[in-house]
């Protein structure tokens, strides 16, 4: 191969490598993919990842801090619809306010756990099949019956103590409109107050009568009952739902977008793929490229190209410049040309010319002989002429010197003149825009106005309407002192025919019902008025046949009787005091049974399990009776209830006993208990619990235990030992090490 075909092999590789690398940065560049998309996005999957499991871990702690509002149950049935079990009340609500949720939670109470349902039967069904774990209430919404407070009672608590400070429990929360009946049932007959004199107002007032709660959980019950205290971590339960609540649809909205980045990510993987490809071979081919480029640099074949191409351009440099010159030779010659032309012409017309001058000459001198007389005789004329011109030329002088400072003038009068007409021109525009100022705010000005005259007409029509408000103001103000005057002199009337008339008092209750002899409206006061009237005179007539004698009797009768209904009435009133007192000291047994109740069933459970470990034991009412009518004990071991005190063996049913005794006697703690031997039945492990469970939960009583066992022996702070020695009874001291 020779020289100049290697060069030109060389010259076709080196386009083909440029070649290559061009075209995969064509295709790298029309990728719809940029680099660091992936990392960007595989960074955006973690940060969600980590959130997502912090909210997980969140919803976690949070469900198992509400247990027990979680309702689980296996179905009853094959292929049931999960969707007839709505859930718990606590969980199918929304609590728009958090500053109410304390005043719900008083609200429901016990029905925030209670289970709503579509109907009974799926109620049936869930409480004989469901496998449920604990006690449950079912609201079945087909047919629960709800007593909403009536709207007319709602306005006139609106009325009474304003429309922020009274509200319906059910208009603080938000629900499904299916919910509607069982939400009704929970929140639907109590207001929410905001202070503790609205809630007064709204529970005792005759016109409403309802049941109300404050915001820190008092309640106002109408019958007269208060409720209320210190409540730890009033609302708990609702703000702890609101805070699981908030979390998962977070935790949904997290999840959401990561799904939709490991979306973008499965798309975007091939194209990775494809772009990493492209990369690679684009840098290993841009690499061979400048390796085969430093190769050919040091070919001589290459060198020689390039002294070639250099050549080549300062060839083409050096034929632009020759043309140019060829140009300018080229205007030189046409110039030389021509001169020669012209000068030819000049040398044949010369002896022509020269003929026609010295005729020309001849005729000169002819004239200028004729001429010299005229000459001499214009000499005069002459001299006065150039007097005269020199005149004017004076004249000429003085005047260009005048046109030389006119134009002067002129030239600085054009440049004011400009200057006055750019000034005049500014002035002008400023005059148009002050112009359409004036006309935008005379346009306002218009608008304003026709405002002002229509505000005049509203305000001279409102200013008569208040004057006649003001004359019917005075005319309500006369009417209402008209009517307070009628009112005094009213209630002075009945206060005279209550003391004169005694069986008014007593009848009072009855005025105006119907059946009555009271029934105002179904008697018309005039005719009663003639008949008073009638038989006042029939008594009068009367009078005179009449034993006076029987009047005195019938009025001494008449007093007896007055004072023996006057005792009745103080009777009457002793009475219902003492019921009241009565109601109150029950109300007040209620309260201390219940606080007992409370305090011996915390102090059974935890006596029982300290006595037998891994167990359970509480006091709670039958089924469907309140604790006033009776307490039953339950036992559990582990999470397993058992259903009758049979179940347990002796030993255990003794510890029961004595944890039971025990609990009652920490209510009301006593300085000294004597146990003989109550260890007697049972095995050394029970001992030892006894033991720690007098030291646990009776700290300051002191214990006289009388037993045989070594598990008591090691609870003991001093121990008395008997014995027969040389056979006499001897007891021995021991103090246990502090």
């Amino acid at each position: 191969m020779s020289k100049r075909e290697e060069a030109v092999s060389v010259e076709k590789e080196l386009k083909a490598r440029t070649s290559d690398v061009e075209n995969v940065k064509k295709a790298l560049e029309s990728l719809p993919y940029k680099e660091g998309q992936m990392e960007a996005l595989q960074k955006d999957r973690a940060s969600e990842l980590e959130l997502v499991q912090k909210l997980k871990d969140e919803i976690r702690n949070l469900s198992a801090q509400l247990a027990n509002v979680e309702f689980t149950y296996r179905d009853p049935m094959r292929n049931f619809d999960r969707s007839k079990v709505k859930g718990v009340v606590a969980k199918l609500i929304k609590v728009r306010d958090s500053s109410t949720m304390t005043a719900l939670e008083v609200t429901a109470g016990g029905k925030l756990f209670n289970v709503v349902v579509d109907t009974e039967n799926t109620g049936k069904q869930l409480l004989q099949n469901g496998d449920l774990r604990r006690r449950v209430t079912i609201i079945p919404l087909n047919k629960i019956q709800s007593h909403v407070v009536p709207p007319r009672v709602q306005h006139s608590a609106v009325r009474l103590v304003g429309n922020d400070n009274a509200e319906l429990a059910l208009s603080l929360v938000g629900y499904e409109e299916e919910l509607k009946t069982a939400m009704e049932y929970v929140f639907g007959s109590t207001f929410v107050c905001k202070t503790v004199d609205a809630a007064k107002e709204v529970a005792f007032n005759r016109e409403i009568r309802t049941r109300s709660v404050t915001l820190e959980g008092d309640i106002f019950q109408p019958s007269g009952l208060l409720t209320g205290g210190s409540r730890k971590g009033g609302g708990d339960l609702l703000r702890q739902l609101h805070h699981l609540a908030e979390a998962e649809s977070k935790l949904y909205s997290h999840q959401k977008m990561l799904s939709e980045i490991e979306a973008q990510i499965a798309q975007l993987m091939p194209l990775q793929k494809k772009f990493t490809g492209l990369k690679t071979q684009l840098e290993l081919k841009s690499y061979d490229l400048s390796l085969f480029q430093g190769r050919a640099e040091q070919n001589e074949h290459h060198k020689l190209g390039e002294l070639v191409k250099k050549i080549e351009l300062e060839l083409e440099e050096a034929k632009s410049a020759a043309k140019e010159k060829q140009l300018v030779y080229e205007n030189c010659v046409n110039t030389v040309s021509l001169l020669e032309k012209s000068i030819k012409e000049h040398g044949d017309n010369r002896e022509g010319r020269l003929k026609d001058l010295e005729k020309k000459i001849k005729a000169v001198k002819a004239q200028m002989q004729s001429s010299s007389k005229a000459v001499k005789g214009h000499e005069n004329e002459k001299e006065r002429l150039v007097m005269e011109m020199e005149a004017v030329v004076q004249e000429r002088a003085s005047l260009e010197a005048q046109l030389v400072s006119l134009r002067t003038q002129i030239d600085s009068l054009t440049a004011e003149l400009e200057e006055q007409k750019a000034k005049v021109a500014a002035t002008r525009n400023n005059h148009d825009q002050a112009q359409s100022k004036l006309n935008l705010i005379r346009q306002k000005m218009k608008e304003c106005d026709s405002q002002i005259s229509c505000i005049l007409k509203d305000q001279q029509k409102l200013q008569h309407k208040l004057s006649e408000t003001n004359l019917e103001r005075k005319k309500m103000e006369n009417e209402v002192k008209r009517m307070e005057m009628e009112q005094k002199d009213c209630s002075t009337k009945v206060d005279k025919l209550i003391e004169k008339h005694a069986w008014i008092a007593p009848e009072k209750q009855l005025f105006g019902r119907s059946g009555t002899d009271y029934d105002f409206a179904s008697r018309d006061p005039i005719k009663a008025r003639e008949e008073l009237e009638r038989l006042q005179v029939e008594q009068s007539g009367l009078e005179k046949r009449v034993n006076k004698k029987v009047m005195a009797m019938f009025e001494k009768a008449e007093d007896e009787y007055n004072d023996l209904m006057s005792k009745k009435n103080i009777i009457e009133n002793d009475k219902s005091k003492i019921k009241k007192v009565i109601e109150e000291l029950d109300e007040k047994k209620k309260e201390t049974l219940k606080v007992t109740w409370v305090k011996v069933n915390t102090d059974f459970g935890s006596i029982f399990s300290t006595l037998l470990p891994g167990t359970m034991a509480k006091l709670e009412p039958p089924e469907g009776c309140s604790f006033l009518d009776g307490l039953e004990v339950r036992v559990a071991f582990g999470s397993v209830w058992k259903q009758s005190l049979s179940e347990l063996s002796g030993g255990q049913r003794s510890l029961l006993a004595l944890s039971l005794i025990l609990a009652l006697l920490l209510f009301k703690p006593a300085p000294l208990y004597i146990l003989d031997e109550v260890d007697a039945a049972l095995d050394l492990s029970h001992t030892q619990n006894i033991g720690r469970m007098i030291k646990t939960h009776f700290p300051h009583s002191q214990f006289i235990v009388v037993s045989l066992k070594e598990g008591m022996f090691n609870n003991a702070n001093v121990l008395f030992r008997t014995k027969f020695v040389d056979g006499v009874s001897t007891v021995q001291r021991t103090v246990a090490a502090k």
